[in-house]
């Protein structure tokens, strides 16, 4: 199917701002299952240059530059992936022992995956809950991950809060709601608090009623034979051909969507508009 996706932001300053470089995570990322149909981003003002590059953790980057002063800043951005059905647990997870958690990823894979295995957030409470969770599931890996998953969409209460870094992991634990991001970042210290590498995604969801006009936020996990596997614990299942993969970081804040800062005195606001669909 062909997912499409409208996204616009509409930043405004209370009195005329000069605008510092900017950095946009707001184009597609192929997967083997997805591909990039058409994308375009038109900024107002227009950058005097705009820089497109890939990332430390091989991500798509904008960077644009501005010279006039202005009092407003519009991104609108149009994008088309092409999504596959699949097998979701086509894989066999190799070496054999790492179907049961915990277990040592093998070097030198480990120390690539070294940033994705920082106990950030790991808690002693959520670690508690990570192994309680995989007690549950018998300590078998896949298993692990899909009982998470299911745990935090059906025993959390989702809320919307538009900006913001995701809460701490045991803060979301402990009052039992939260964002996506939230969410996404309570699983992936789970997920390290059982030594399995996880990363958080920001991105788009189609199909979803409460997430097709907001940015999405999800995780993945890294597994021996079957490599990074999406899990959404908003939606509650492991990632298949609805969401579209923006970026993706050990660090949340490293690939917020756009960031950057302004010269002066103003007060800024920020108004968004996302829309998913299929092309039928």
């Amino acid at each position: 199917m062909i997912l499409n996706v409208s996204h616009q932001l509409f930043y405004t300053y209370s009195e005329s701002v000069i605008l510092e470089p900017h950095t946009f995570y707001l184009f597609p990322k192929a997967y083997p299952h997805q591909q990039i149909v058409s994308h375009t981003m038109t900024i107002d003002p227009l950058p005097v240059m705009l820089a497109q590059n890939i990332d430390a953790e091989g991500n798509y980057q904008h960077i644009a530059y501005f010279r006039e002063v202005t009092s407003q800043l519009t991104v609108s951005v149009q994008m088309a992936v092409s999504s596959a059905d699949f097998n979701l647990f086509e894989f066999v997870l190799f070496p054999f022992e790492t179907e049961r958690i915990p277990f040592l990823y093998p070097d030198p894979l480990r120390k690539f995956l070294q940033p994705y295995l920082v106990r950030e957030g790991v808690t002693t409470y959520v670690e508690q809950y990570a192994r309680q969770t995989a007690g549950g599931a018998r300590w078998t890996t896949v298993a692990f991950l899909t009982a998470l998953c299911r745990d935090i969409s059906q025993n959390f209460m989702y809320e919307r809060r538009d900006t913001g870094a995701p809460l701490l992991p045991e803060h979301t634990l402990i009052g039992r709601k939260g964002t996506c991001r939230d969410f996404a970042q309570l699983f992936v210290a789970c997920c390290r608090g059982v030594g399995l590498a996880a990363r958080f995604v920001s991105g788009y969801l189609y199909g979803n009623a409460l997430q097709e006009h907001d940015l999405h936020a999800w995780a993945e996990v890294y597994l021996p034979g079957a490599g990074w596997r999406g899990f959404d614990p908003t939606d509650g299942k492991a990632v298949k051909n609805n969401h579209i993969y923006l970026a993706s970081s050990a660090d949340p804040m490293l690939v917020t969507p756009v960031s950057g800062v302004f010269r002066g005195k103003a007060k800024s606001s920020l108004r968004a508009e996302v829309s998913v669909g299929e092309t039928l």
